[in-house]
């Protein structure tokens, strides 16, 4: 099957704050928007935040590899050059990880590059990538 571009709409409590990072941070191309919406392309995909106040809650969590990982969370499968190069990206922004970029699954099938942190309204993001694209759904 060809992949698709999804489609992808997210709560934030702060489209400004949000528009910067997603905008200066991420470094996503901003779309149409208005002042309640803002569409990103989000490595092919559509990301659109929208305005909806609301208070920010840690996330409920799921343990996986040793790790607190944040649920629900959502994000990309990047090539594995893309990904460190857009760690390095991020640590040089200053992001704050929730899961610092590591090899999970070391050694294990699945394994693969992965980090996790939030955007300023509390939305938990996780970029992954694997060496070998064919683990990606290998059981």
């Amino acid at each position: 099957m060809e992949l698709t571009p999804f489609h992808l709409a997210i709560p934030v409590n702060n489209i400004e704050e949000c528009r910067h990072f997603y905008t200066d941070i991420l470094n996503l191309e901003e779309g149409r928007s208005s002042n309640h919406w803002v569409d990103y392309n989000f490595f092919g995909h559509q990301l659109v935040i929208h305005y909806k106040e609301q208070p920010k809650e840690d996330a409920p969590i799921n343990t996986i590899d040793g790790k607190a990982v944040p649920v629900p969370h959502f994000g990309v499968v990047l090539p594995w050059t893309v990904f460190n190069d857009f760690a390095d990206l991020l640590k040089s922004k200053g992001i704050v990880f929730i899961i610092e970029p590591y090899i999970r699954f070391e050694g294990k099938v699945g394994e693969q590059a992965t980090m996790f942190f939030k955007d300023p309204s509390g939305n938990a993001l996780e970029f992954k990538a694997f060496k070998d694209m064919s683990q990606l759904f290998a059981k």
